[in-house]
Protein backbone atom coordinates (compact mmCIF):
# COMPACT_ATOMS: atom_id res chain seq x y z
CA UNK A 1 0.00 0.00 0.00
CA UNK A 2 1.34 3.56 -0.88
CA UNK A 3 0.56 6.05 1.38
CA UNK A 4 0.76 9.57 2.11
CA UNK A 5 3.75 11.08 3.43
CA UNK A 6 2.35 11.79 7.17
CA UNK A 7 0.10 8.96 7.53
CA UNK A 8 -0.92 5.72 6.19
CA UNK A 9 -3.58 6.61 4.24
CA UNK A 10 -3.62 4.91 0.69
CA UNK A 11 -2.59 7.14 -2.36
CA UNK A 12 -3.34 4.20 -4.64
CA UNK A 13 -6.21 1.96 -5.12
CA UNK A 14 -3.93 -0.41 -6.45
CA UNK A 15 -2.83 -3.54 -4.20
CA UNK A 16 0.21 -6.04 -4.94
CA UNK A 17 0.56 -7.92 -7.04
CA UNK A 18 -0.47 -4.89 -9.31
CA UNK A 19 0.46 -2.14 -7.35
CA UNK A 20 3.79 -1.38 -8.98
CA UNK A 21 5.20 1.67 -7.16
CA UNK A 22 7.31 1.73 -4.06
CA UNK A 23 7.39 5.19 -3.10
CA UNK A 24 5.79 8.19 -3.26
CA UNK A 25 8.84 10.93 -3.50
CA UNK A 26 6.79 14.03 -4.14
CA UNK A 27 3.31 15.17 -4.54
CA UNK A 28 2.14 18.90 -4.59
CA UNK A 29 -0.45 20.61 -6.46
CA UNK A 30 1.83 20.34 -9.64
CA UNK A 31 3.41 17.04 -10.09
CA UNK A 32 4.44 13.79 -8.78
CA UNK A 33 7.42 11.53 -8.35
CA UNK A 34 7.47 7.92 -7.69
CA UNK A 35 9.79 5.26 -7.37
CA UNK A 36 9.75 1.70 -8.35
CA UNK A 37 12.68 -1.08 -8.47
CA UNK A 38 12.39 -3.52 -11.08
CA UNK A 39 11.96 -6.77 -9.41
CA UNK A 40 13.11 -9.60 -11.48
CA UNK A 41 11.06 -12.41 -9.45
CA UNK A 42 7.68 -10.25 -10.11
CA UNK A 43 4.99 -11.60 -12.52
CA UNK A 44 6.17 -9.20 -15.12
CA UNK A 45 9.61 -10.00 -15.53
CA UNK A 46 10.74 -11.84 -18.48
CA UNK A 47 13.03 -14.32 -18.98
CA UNK A 48 16.10 -12.11 -17.61
CA UNK A 49 14.00 -10.89 -15.14
CA UNK A 50 13.83 -7.15 -16.84
CA UNK A 51 10.36 -5.74 -16.92
CA UNK A 52 8.99 -4.86 -20.46
CA UNK A 53 8.85 -1.47 -21.51
CA UNK A 54 5.06 -1.20 -22.20
CA UNK A 55 5.15 -1.24 -18.40
CA UNK A 56 5.86 2.50 -18.22
CA UNK A 57 2.76 3.50 -19.25
CA UNK A 58 1.53 1.72 -16.33
CA UNK A 59 3.86 3.06 -14.16
CA UNK A 60 2.72 6.16 -15.23
CA UNK A 61 -0.60 5.69 -14.50
CA UNK A 62 0.28 4.64 -11.34
CA UNK A 63 2.10 7.60 -10.95
CA UNK A 64 -0.74 9.78 -12.06
CA UNK A 65 -3.11 8.32 -9.63
CA UNK A 66 -0.87 8.99 -6.52
CA UNK A 67 -1.09 12.41 -7.86
CA UNK A 68 -4.68 12.07 -6.90
CA UNK A 69 -4.60 10.27 -4.46
CA UNK A 70 -2.80 12.67 -2.69
CA UNK A 71 -4.82 15.91 -3.80
CA UNK A 72 -8.16 13.95 -2.57
CA UNK A 73 -6.49 12.76 1.00
CA UNK A 74 -8.40 15.59 2.93
CA UNK A 75 -11.80 14.19 1.49
CA UNK A 76 -11.30 11.38 4.20
CA UNK A 77 -12.71 9.37 1.69
CA UNK A 78 -10.22 6.12 -0.02
CA UNK A 79 -8.75 6.55 -3.60
CA UNK A 80 -10.89 6.63 -6.77
CA UNK A 81 -10.29 4.71 -9.57
CA UNK A 82 -9.79 6.00 -12.43
CA UNK A 83 -9.59 6.27 -16.35
CA UNK A 84 -6.66 5.97 -18.73
CA UNK A 85 -8.47 7.85 -21.72
CA UNK A 86 -5.05 7.24 -24.10
CA UNK A 87 -1.51 8.32 -25.15
CA UNK A 88 0.26 10.05 -27.08
CA UNK A 89 3.54 9.27 -28.37
CA UNK A 90 4.53 6.95 -25.57
CA UNK A 91 8.20 6.61 -26.75
CA UNK A 92 10.77 4.40 -24.93
CA UNK A 93 14.16 4.25 -25.35
CA UNK A 94 14.95 1.06 -24.44
CA UNK A 95 13.12 -2.57 -24.63
CA UNK A 96 12.20 -3.35 -20.92
CA UNK A 97 14.39 -1.52 -17.50
CA UNK A 98 16.65 -4.33 -16.18
CA UNK A 99 16.19 -6.16 -13.14
CA UNK A 100 17.28 -4.11 -10.33
CA UNK A 101 16.80 -1.20 -11.73
CA UNK A 102 15.48 1.93 -10.00
CA UNK A 103 12.74 3.77 -12.12
CA UNK A 104 11.75 7.32 -11.19
CA UNK A 105 8.35 8.68 -13.10
CA UNK A 106 7.56 12.31 -12.49
CA UNK A 107 3.78 13.06 -13.88
CA UNK A 108 3.42 16.71 -14.44
CA UNK A 109 -0.07 18.68 -15.04
CA UNK A 110 -0.50 19.65 -18.70
CA UNK A 111 -4.01 19.93 -18.73
CA UNK A 112 -7.45 19.84 -16.37
CA UNK A 113 -11.09 20.49 -15.85
CA UNK A 114 -13.28 20.86 -13.63
CA UNK A 115 -15.26 17.44 -14.86
CA UNK A 116 -12.83 15.57 -14.09
CA UNK A 117 -10.44 15.27 -17.72
CA UNK A 118 -6.78 15.73 -17.39
CA UNK A 119 -3.72 15.24 -19.63
CA UNK A 120 -0.46 14.54 -17.49
CA UNK A 121 3.40 15.01 -19.29
CA UNK A 122 5.45 12.14 -17.87
CA UNK A 123 8.77 11.27 -17.65
CA UNK A 124 10.18 7.83 -17.04
CA UNK A 125 14.14 8.06 -15.71
CA UNK A 126 16.58 5.34 -14.73
CA UNK A 127 19.76 7.50 -12.93
CA UNK A 128 18.76 10.53 -14.27
CA UNK A 129 18.56 9.59 -17.36
CA UNK A 130 15.04 9.70 -19.62
CA UNK A 131 14.08 6.28 -20.83
CA UNK A 132 10.32 6.65 -21.80
CA UNK A 133 8.23 9.75 -22.42
CA UNK A 134 4.69 10.32 -22.97
CA UNK A 135 1.50 12.50 -22.43
CA UNK A 136 -1.56 10.63 -20.55
CA UNK A 137 -5.29 11.16 -21.09
CA UNK A 138 -7.15 10.37 -18.10
CA UNK A 139 -10.53 10.70 -16.31
CA UNK A 140 -11.76 10.42 -13.00
CA UNK A 141 -15.29 10.86 -12.33
CA UNK A 142 -16.43 13.06 -9.72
Amino acid sequence: MIGDMESSTPLVPHRPPLLLIDTVREANAERCITLTRVDRQAWYADPDGAMPAWFGLELMAQTISAFSGNRNKGTGLAPKFGYLLGTREYRCEVAAFPPGAELEVEAKVHYADSLGLSAFACELRHEGLVLAHAILKVYEPA
